[in-house]
């Protein structure tokens, strides 16, 4: 069998494997008999004789070399020991498999190596003898495969022999960029060899076993900028960014392999090869964990090597080399002769009293001019910046903006003059700092998810509806609140299962636990328990292994702690600071005021201040907001539209409203308004009389409000002891209404069948899951799920005719808009095309709208007879939607679209940053 021959059966049995034996039905009789062969006797390609006709074996010559054996096989090719019949030496040769020589980017890798190993000869790096068609012909190295722990001395002997190795290369302007134990074996003799010069770039350019010393090694089209080369638990941050790389990223890995040799542990590793590369972006370094021999100089040099910033990381492998060679010159000097101890001592003793002198002076004289230093960051030019957390190590700070109605995360460095924006941080919110503010948490999308401050991958953690805040601790453990009305959960910085931390305590009024913040210790932190009643709210202190909680203070806002020992949290619009000591969570005295008109979210109930470890303070400037729509904070106008976009007529006066719901006859809207406390309270408004009146007084916030076909009641959610569920309440009437099933928390009414029998309610499930669900209104009245998956189906709407729901799903990694049958799931149908969400019927059911991503309102035709038929989405006119990101809109008998519209231009103030912040305390 031929090569061409043997590609052809491998495709076409990969691709049987994939899709089924129906791929077979054209191919040519022969092949196909040969690939059927194979299914049917369950085997695998290396089962067929070709494959070992194919191979070199013992005995099979290339040129003037005899295969002896084979020593192993990686993703590059086999490689074999064989002698040399001409000069009667012994070699290794790899060999590029016949199946893989068709893959141009494997090709261009093999024969890139030897020209990299023809271009270098070192003693440290296994030299080449020749190239044989798909072959390589190599100096054969015996020894062992490099691995610690070892003897710090050997360690540091085999690290500079390494250095060595790499300096020879980078002079060459070779960066190997695959350095890992595997790829350096130490002869019997201790002289260490580098091996495995495939991924060597000439010039400076950017899943196997478990075992990360030998992981596979990640190439995505080698030659293209943004490529991803390397193995994951050795690769240097550029690299697993897909950046750009020179010879520091050899650096970084040299510092990983060094750690290893050391302390016999991996530096960086994961149950996946992504979980690996998040921790390679962000993970803490703990040097505490070098053996206690290690010298002082070695330790410098492994913080060096190990920066994450590649612009501070030791730029030459050539300085390593040089520690290397003498690491404890300073500890192990000769004593001085007793001849010269007589005149040493006090000259080193009048030294250190002279520099004790000038320390104290030049310390007094710092102290005396320490002073805050104040300065303004403005968001880019058009955007508005909000939600603002600064770097612990002061440097940085991160907010959530929006340009031109996309909201996404900006950093700005400190010492720069612009920000600018994180890719694939589109919709974030919430952002928070890893501790080596290296990399950052937020929420998107129904999930919690962390990105490296250097770009890259965006990675997903786990799943958080709705998150409000999240704080990460030293030891890799995140604490954060997935969803409103729940406690805290935490759940590793790697990814995984989140698992509860606080209960909510419902009986005692309070509704979500919110917005975490580590305390210094790593292992107790401070969170927010909203009450139903604001002024209840409370400041607590948890830790991550009990449920137990203390009250700390009161205080409707979020609460951060700052060193050396101060509360950060707002009265009103000002920030105040209370004295508070960490170690026993005990105030002290009295708070301080220290910034006034600092920017909250009454909603929320969140203030827009963050701190860093080092005493640096940032906010957010302005006055009381109400809701966060990506920097836009205005009020909202309750507008009709008709299909074009013009602005026919509005109802009611502006304010902080959303959720607008017309009823039956047209006649009423009803709608919540959020005060100036954020307590949510639903209004009714009379379109002929052109006036308000309130319809809930209850002493939580009530929302989400569904008119009843008959227009006599109106369900919604507020709070309970047990949680969010939906009430009932007759329009006119008195008190707080009928819970229709306190089984189901928390939920939201959605939508009410037009023959009043179900009322659609959307209830978050164990798993911070949104599910569809369906309260029947007869019978016994028990709800049950419609739609129960991992992952959000939300916002529920029946058809005029109750046969079809339409509803929003994010199993495709984004909003859809999809229908199913009614009242039990079966066809489904996808409505919109590229993202879509809060689907609604027109009255008379021959259309569906909803809001694309870019926010703007979408038709498609549809038809409901025995099939369901959607035609293609046609966009009708763009929005202004305000308050929270609501996009929930309602439509009129005639067509018209009631939209809550912002009417205010959202305010540009710029961010202020206070260095040194506790120097402006007034005692």
């Amino acid at each position: 069998m031929t090569p061409e021959r043997w590609r052809q059966v491998e495709e076409l049995y990969h691709a049987a494997q994939e899709h089924g034996s129906s791929v077979l039905a054209g191919a040519d009789p022969e092949l196909r008999g040969e690939v059927e062969k194979l299914l049917a006797q369950e085997g695998s390609l290396l089962d067929h004789p070709a494959w070992e006709m194919l191979q070199p074996r013992p005995g099979a010559r290339l040129g003037h070399y005899e295969i002896v054996s084979k020593l192993g096989q990686g993703g590059m090719g086999e490689v074999y020991r064989a002698k040399d019949t001409k000069l009667g030496r012994e070699v290794a040769i790899k060999v590029l498999p016949h199946h893989l020589a068709g893959d141009p980017e494997r090709l261009a890798r093999f024969e890139r190596e030897a020209k990299v190993l023809a271009a270098l000869n070192h003693p440290n790096i296994a030299a080449i003898y020749g190239v044989e068609e798909r072959a390589i012909v190599m100096e054969l190295v015996e020894g062992e495969t490099l691995k610690g722990p070892l003897p710090v001395e050997t360690a540091l002997n085999y690290a500079r022999q390494i250095a060595e190795a790499l300096e020879a290369a980078h002079d060459k302007g070779i960066t190997h960029r695959d350095l890992k134990p595997a790829n350096v074996k130490v002869t019997p003799q201790g002289l260490v060899k580098v091996l495995d010069f495939g991924l060597a770039a000439m010039t400076p350019t950017g899943a196997g076993s478990g075992d990360p010393t030998n992981s596979p090694t990640l190439t995505v089209h080698a030659t293209e900028a943004g490529a991803i080369m390397g193995s994951p638990a050795y690769m240097s941050p550029e690299q697993a960014s897909g950046r750009a790389v020179d010879k520091r990223a050899d650096v970084w890995s040299f510092g990983v392999v060094l750690w290893e040799l050391l302390t016999g542990k991996r530096l960086f590793g994961g149950e996946t090869a992504s979980h690996t590369l998040t921790n390679v972006l962000s993970a803490e370094i703990d040097f505490s964990q070098l053996p206690p021999g290690t010298p002082a100089p070695v330790r410098g040099l492994l913080r060096r090597c190990l920066d994450r910033d590649a612009r501070r990381r030791l730029r030459d492998i050539g300085e390593a080399r040089v520690t290397l060679e003498s690491p404890r010159q300073a500890e192990l000097a000769t004593p001085p002769s007793p001849s010269r101890a007589g005149w040493l001592w006090p000259t080193v003793a009048g030294l250190l009293l002279a520099m004790l002198a000038v320390g104290y002076v030049a310390y007094r004289r710092a102290t005396a001019e320490t002073r805050v230093l104040r300065m303004s960051v403005l968001p880019p030019e058009k955007a508005i910046a909000d939600i603002v957390a600064v770097s612990p190590d002061g440097r940085r700070i991160v907010f959530v903006g929006a340009l031109e109605g996309q909201n996404e995360l900006w950093i700005r460095e400190l010492d720069s003059l612009s920000a600018r924006p994180l890719e694939g941080t589109e919709n974030a919110t919430y952002p928070f700092w890893s501790p080596d503010s290296g990399a950052i948490g937020f929420f998107e999308g129904g999930k919690l998810k962390r990105i490296a401050v250097a770009g890259g991958p965006v990675l997903t953690l786990c799943d958080a509806l709705s998150g409000r805040g999240g704080s990460w601790n030293q030891n890799g453990v995140i604490v954060f609140s997935p969803s409103i009305g729940t406690g805290i959960y935490r759940v590793a910085a790697a990814g995984g299962e989140a698992t509860p931390v606080t209960e909510v305590s419902y009986a005692s009024g309070e509704n979500a636990h919110r917005m975490p913040w580590f305390l210094p210790d790593g292992h107790h932190f401070l969170y927010t328990a909203r009450n139903n009643d604001p002024e209840r709210d409370t400041i607590n202190i948890a830790d991550l292994d009990s449920k137990e909680r203390r009250k700390v203070q009161t205080a409707s806002s979020n609460a951060s702690y700052s060193p050396p020992g101060y509360l950060l949290f707002l009265r009103g619009a000002t920030l105040m600071a209370q004295p508070f000591d960490a170690s026993s969570a005990q105030t002290k005295g009295e708070p301080l005021a220290i910034v006034e008109q600092v920017r909250f979210d009454s909603l929320n109930r969140t203030g827009r201040f963050s701190v860093s470890r080092n005493g640096v303070l940032a906010y957010a400037s302005g006055s009381m907001t109400i809701g966060f729509t990506g920097g836009s904070v205005g009020r909202a106008q309750l507008t009709w539209f008709d299909r074009s976009g013009k602005v026919t007529g509005t109802v009611g006066q502006p304010g902080a409203i959303s959720w607008p719901s017309i009823s039956p006859d047209g006649r009423s809207v009803v709608f919540d308004r959020v005060d100036q406390n954020g307590q949510s309270n639903i209004w009714l408004y009379d379109q002929a009389r052109r006036t308000e009146s309130r319809f809930t007084f209850d002493s939580a916030s009530s929302a989400y409000p569904i008119w009843s076909p008959d227009g006599s009641h109106i369900a919604y959610s507020s709070a309970h002891p047990i949680g969010a569920v939906v009430f009932l309440k007759p329009v006119g009437g008195a008190g707080d209404g009928e819970i229709l099933d306190p089984s189901t928390t928390p939920a939201r009414p959605t939508d009410w069948s037009r023959d009043g029998r179900y009322v659609i309610a959307q209830v978050l499930d164990p798993k911070r899951n949104s599910d569809v669900w369906v309260m029947p209104q007869f019978g016994d009245r028990k709800a049950f799920p419609y739609l129960h998956a991992d992952y959000n189906e939300q916002f529920g709407k029946l058809s005029p005719g109750g046969k079809w729901l339409a509803y929003t799903s994010n199993e495709t990694k984004r909003d859809e808009v999809y229908v199913q049958t009614f009242p039990s799931p079966g066809g489904k149908w996808q409505v919109s095309t590229n993202g879509g969400t809060r689907p609604v019927w027109s009255r008379n059911g021959k259309e569906l709208f909803f809001i694309d991503p870019g926010r703007k309102v979408m038709a498609v035709e549809v038809r409901g007879g025995a099939k369901f038929e959607a035609g293609i989405p046609k966009t009708l006119f763009a929005t202004r939607f305000a308050v929270g990101g609501s996009t929930w809109f309602d439509v009129s008998d005639d067509g018209r679209f009631l939209i809550p519209n912002e009417v205010e231009e959202p305010s540009t103030s710029p961010i202020s940053v206070v260095i040194n912040w506790t120097a402006g305390l007034k005692r």
